[in-house]
């Protein structure tokens, strides 16, 4: 007869107590059971304190995301460096150059930059009465013809004293922005330690945290996870690094253009298109205006007139434009967005809207996580089919 043994749960609860104190074994974590209802309210009360600390503490996100957009920069040059050395000193090499070019651009490019804008801060008055003239010139014939309904010269003034004090208010906030930045120069120092942290961090431990996260995805989702992960990591990587280099290729460019056709402030100019070629489409007229603007007031030492010089100006930006949209970007870039043109200028125009600079710099990176998350769902997301009529349980 066979003898009474122990309950089967009595028998696996022996058995964990073995395993827990067996020499060499992690212990098994107890298990704690809460209900539905608890788990969302400690994730919700878990979103609450995150929201407020990046609410109270700003900085926590700029560090974050531009450590993250720092080491989707520096990822091409690593990974090229990768295939001829180890990960870890194409790393040490990469920001050895990083900090080299930044250290030549403080010594070198920065002083001429400030010097330059203390001077055409001092020109502004000068250029405004010039452009008052010249716009007085082309609306003559416009006056001759009793076509304007206020005198012409009162329309001029106020309009040159609102572009005037518009540029004022921009002078001001530039200046202001100097003087904040000299004065947080402590806190400008740790955000930028703080972002080269997470860039290093995330460069060398690059292996870790995509291991990290296709754990965290369910195991039947992980070939997905892993798909997306690469998608992103082509998509932005492709899109910002390109977008750094051809920013510097057009600033750098128009510099060279200026100084061979001896306009005024081509340092200044030239990054002045640096900034502006950020922003799709609209960057190119709003980099080029200031160049023609300060051509037509102060010519060059190249030329004896003025208006030959604008007109240079003006072809040799539409030729940096044009080898920028038809050769460079197509070959840095490709098809890293792949969104069709009107999205874009849409998205920019919705994000001045909604952050104004800030959201016109950022609307094209979000649009291309938008278009990597919209190719990824469309491709997975299916309904269920309809019933058949010939089913017998209608």
């Amino acid at each position: 007869m066979k003898k009474p043994g122990k309950p089967a749960n009595a028998k696996a609860r022996k058995r964990a107590r073995d395993r827990a104190h067996r020499p060499g074994t992690a212990p098994t974590p107890t298990p704690i059971f809460i209900s539905s209802r608890v788990l969302a309210l400690v994730v919700g009360v878990i979103v609450a304190v995150f929201a407020l600390m990046i609410y109270a503490a700003p900085i926590i996100p700029i560090v974050a995301f531009g450590g993250m957009a720092l080491a989707i920069v520096l990822s091409f040059p690593v990974r090229a460096l990768s295939r001829v050395m180890p990960r870890g000193l194409a790393i040490l090499i990469t920001f050895l150059a990083l900090i080299g070019l930044v250290a030549l651009a403080l010594v070198f490019l920065v002083p001429s930059l400030l010097r330059q804008l203390g001077n055409f801060i001092l020109i502004v008055p000068t250029i405004a009465n010039d452009v008052n003239r010249f716009l007085l010139d082309m609306i003559q014939p416009l006056r001759e013809r009793d076509v304007l309904l206020i005198p012409s010269e009162r329309f001029m003034e106020g309009l040159v004293r609102d572009l005037f004090e518009r540029a004022q208010q921009v002078i001001q906030g530039i200046l202001g922005g100097l003087v904040g930045f000299i004065s947080g120069a402590f806190n400008f120092g740790i955000t930028l330690f703080g972002i080269l942290f997470v860039a290093v961090y995330l460069l060398v431990d690059v292996r870790k945290v995509k291991a990290a996260y296709l754990k965290a995805a369910p195991v039947h989702y992980r070939r997905d996870a892993r798909e997306l992960w690469d998608a992103f990591g082509f998509s932005l990587s492709r899109y910002l690094g390109g977008l750094l280099f051809v920013v510097v290729v057009q600033g750098v460019l128009a510099t060279l253009a200026l100084q061979i056709l001896g306009v005024p402030y081509a340092i200044l100019l030239g990054v002045w298109v640096s900034i502006t070629a950020i922003i799709p489409y609209l960057g190119p007229f709003l980099g080029a205006i200031p160049a023609i603007i300060v051509a037509l007031t102060f010519g060059s030492s190249t030329f004896e007139s003025n208006t030959t010089t604008a007109v240079l100006t003006v072809i040799a930006y539409i030729l940096i434009q044009q080898f920028e949209g038809n050769f460079l970007t197509p070959r840095v870039q490709g098809q890293a967005l792949h969104v069709h043109p009107i999205f874009v200028l849409l998205a920019v125009v919705g994000g001045g809207q909604l952050a104004g600079l800030a959201g016109i710099i950022f609307a094209v990176p979000t649009l291309a996580i938008l278009r990597v998350f919209f190719d990824f769902f469309r491709a997975r997301l299916r309904t269920p089919p309809a019933p058949s009529l010939q089913d017998p349980d209608l």
